[in-house]
């Protein structure tokens, strides 16, 4: 009985050790005599509608270290002479290195991505007398257009701990989304990193590679934009501050985003050097996406105005109003922008003359809350669903939230400024272009995005208005009116297709009015609406529509003239 029992004891932890826990511990021998070696993943291109390449991946080299390999000392001697081919400075990787050898981690360090040939043969000169550290062939990031669309593709970066937290996947070295599609997109883009298993002998020393999982590349992922449109959009926008954008009018997906000035997001790739950090650091903040933030939208506003005027009852689409030079409210005179009246005209010509006084008495008689309502119910002020971050949506504030929000009382005046798209108002270029599509596209308010796969989403599917056909019908004739005889008149040149819009020159507190233009076309039958801001450039007609003039001319893919033909003469709005 006394020998038994150690006997069965012996037996059961034996037992233990080879069937319950013989798994685990083959599994730590195995650790022991092997490494993973991880091999990066190639991230999907982001294509335009057509298939036309916006990101890619390209062949490069990158340059790995294994922290445990070598002495912290060690490390230092063989980082300090590379120092301008690395991609972080020397202390910080040493803190990394560091770091990793008090946990024990030796899960692979990148410390230059895409390196130079002159780099290339430094570090293999290096690598033949340092363990621990190689090169291998990896895919890299590339946008061929430069800075065209930028806002929307966004850039990369690598994987912070934050991002290692959230996907536990994710290797050290991982290139993740930051911003925009990339980002937005990320999980579709990423793929599945693959690793090499690699033998180990006792001292560390790496032999041959026992096998292999190969990486799975990430999946492509299409957008709604078309490259022609956008291209012409930010070349139009050159030497400008604001932005551009069109809208399928069916849809709400994105032909076109610009928004100037931009950058290149390249330089994320590899290291930022100094000049491009300034770059993007820069007074104008080329990093702000100027389709996503508000402006006065002065004339263009009109367009709103119009909708409720008729929609609230006051008014009907065959509806006249006299005109005149100015109009007197509270001791103050509100003029006409020409400096003259109309006489009596409907809303046909109210917007294709953009008479200031016909919409100063719509706005006095329906009140700022109905015209609030209508501009929300057409776009201004919704959530936005792109998910590129960073945006903000247009305001409509009524006299109780300005009271909220500023502690003032609502005046006259204020309701005056309404209508005509200009104090208190805001609105974002791609709300304005939102409101053109629902008025032309049947009363539908669409849902704006960038995802081709987006398209048939349920969340993404146009909302019905409720606006009636007659109200819509008048403010399309009206649009179209002011191409054929109005303020945008150096739009119906005949080198595009026929097309409807409204111009805007919105006053800014210093400096030289916004130019602000939204449209679409063709006139018959529409597809697509935009919608421009232009900071401190002047008239609207003058600035904004030839720039819309420019996206046409790519959307409908007709040629550029060699020499702009002479403008109409300026109008001023």
């Amino acid at each position: 009985m006394i020998i038994s029992v150690p006997i069965t004891a012996l037996a059961f932890r034996l037992a233990q050790l080879q069937l319950v826990e013989g798994t685990q511990f083959r599994d730590r021998a195995e650790d022991n005599r092997s490494r993973r070696r991880p091999i990066p993943a190639e991230r999907g291109p982001i294509l335009d509608r057509q298939g036309k390449v916006l990101a890619t991946s390209r062949l490069a080299r990158s340059a790995y270290l294994s922290p445990m390999r070598q002495s912290l000392a060690a490390w230092q001697q063989f980082l300090t002479p590379l120092a301008g081919q690395l991609d972080r400075p020397v202390p910080a990787i040493l803190t990394e290195i560091a770091d990793r050898q008090r946990s024990g981690n030796d899960d692979p360090i990148r410390i230059a991505r895409s390196i130079s040939p002159r780099a290339f043969v430094i570090l293999a000169e290096q690598n033949a007398q340092t363990a621990g550290v190689w090169i291998q062939s990896e895919s890299s990031r590339s946008y061929p257009n430069g800075q065209v669309a930028a806002h929307i593709i966004g850039h990369i970066g690598e994987a912070d701990p934050d991002d290692l937290k959230a996907n536990p996947s994710l290797p050290y070295g991982a290139i993740v989304g930051r911003t925009g599609v990339e980002r937005l997109a990320d999980d579709r883009l990423l793929g599945t990193w693959g690793f090499d298993r690699i033998e180990s002998d006792a001292k560390g020393e790496l032999g041959e590679v026992l096998d292999r999982t190969d990486p799975i590349a990430g999946d492509p992922v299409q957008l709604t934009l078309d490259l022609p449109t956008q291209r012409a959009a930010a070349a139009a926008l050159a030497g400008h501050r604001g932005a551009a954008v069109a809208i399928d009018i069916k849809t709400g997906g994105i032909v076109a985003m610009a928004s100037n000035p931009s950058f290149d997001p390249n330089w994320f790739v590899d290291r930022i050097t100094g000049t491009e950090w300034k770059a993007l650091q820069a007074p104008d903040r080329p990093l702000l996406n100027r389709a996503l933030q508000g402006y006065p939208p002065a004339s263009t506003f009109k367009i709103i105005t119009s909708i409720a005027g008729m929609e609230s009852g006051a008014y009907n689409p065959n509806s006249r109003i006299q005109t005149s030079a100015a109009i007197s409210l509270g001791g103050h005179l509100f003029r006409e922008h020409s400096g003259s009246g109309y006489g009596a005209i409907g809303f046909r010509d109210a917007l294709a003359y953009s008479s200031n006084t016909f919409y100063y008495q719509i706005g006095i008689k329906i009140g700022p809350e109905a015209i609030a309502k209508w501009g929300k119910i057409l776009g201004i002020g919704q959530p936005l669903k792109l998910g590129l971050g960073g945006g903000t949506v247009g305001s409509l504030p009524t006299p109780a939230e300005k009271q909220k929000l500023y502690g003032q009382p609502w005046y006259g005046g204020d309701t005056v400024s309404m209508s005509i798209g200009q104090g208190l108002v805001l609105a974002t270029p791609l709300e304005l272009a939102t409101v053109v599509a629902t008025v032309v596209n049947g009363g539908n308010r669409v849902v704006p995005h960038l995802l081709a796969s987006q398209v048939n989403d349920p969340e993404m599917k146009p909302q019905p208005t409720g606006i009636n056909p007659a109200t819509l019908q008048v403010v399309r004739q009206g649009l179209v009116d002011t191409v054929k005889k109005g303020t945008a008149k150096i739009l119906g040149d005949g080198s595009i297709p026929l097309s409807g819009g409204k111009t805007g020159t919105a006053e800014v507190p210093s400096g030289r009015s916004n130019a602000m233009f939204v449209g679409f076309a063709p006139a018959d039958r529409p597809e697509i609406a935009v919608a421009i801001a232009v900071e401190n450039a002047g008239y609207g007609g003058a600035v904004a529509a030839p720039i819309a003039k420019e996206m046409y001319r790519a959307y409908f893919r007709r040629p550029t003239s060699a020499a702009p033909a002479a403008p109409p003469p300026a109008v001023r709005d």
